[in-house]
């Protein structure tokens, strides 16, 4: 006969509570651990984007100037058409890249997931022991 088998209801349930304290203590760890490292990654993808776009805007700026000067030397159009047609044509790009940029920061993409999945396999083994 085992040593577990000798011991008391409550001395059981003690251990239970214990353990189960624990669990939930390094699950708690768990998932700090986890959202930190979602926050940093999105605090470096959004300083990157900051940075980035400041970037491209003033090097944009020079290059829509020398598209609008080409437009009018080359194609003969006036400044007032070369002008809207390079910014319709800026305003498309800038939507989509805005939209890919979006979409890598969705909610669902800083879920704790792996915590989540965790939680869930503690709590179905928790059940199990109660039963």
């Amino acid at each position: 006969m085992s040593q577990d088998a000798n011991r008391s209801v409550p001395d059981l349930l003690g251990d239970l509570v214990n353990q189960t304290s624990t669990l939930v203590r390094k699950e708690i760890q768990l998932v700090r651990a986890e959202v930190n490292d979602k926050v940093s990654l999105l605090g470096a993808a959004g300083a990157g984007l900051v940075i980035g776009a400041f970037l491209l805007l003033a090097s944009l700026i020079v290059l829509l100037q020398a598209a609008v000067a080409a437009l009018i030397e080359y194609a003969g159009l006036s400044a007032t058409v070369s002008a809207l047609i390079v910014a319709i044509v800026v305003a498309v790009i800038g939507y989509i890249m805005l939209r890919r940029a979006l979409d890598k920061i969705k909610a669902s993409s800083l879920t704790p997931d792996r915590t989540v999945a965790q939680l869930s396999r503690d709590a179905a083994v928790i059940k199990e022991q109660v039963q």
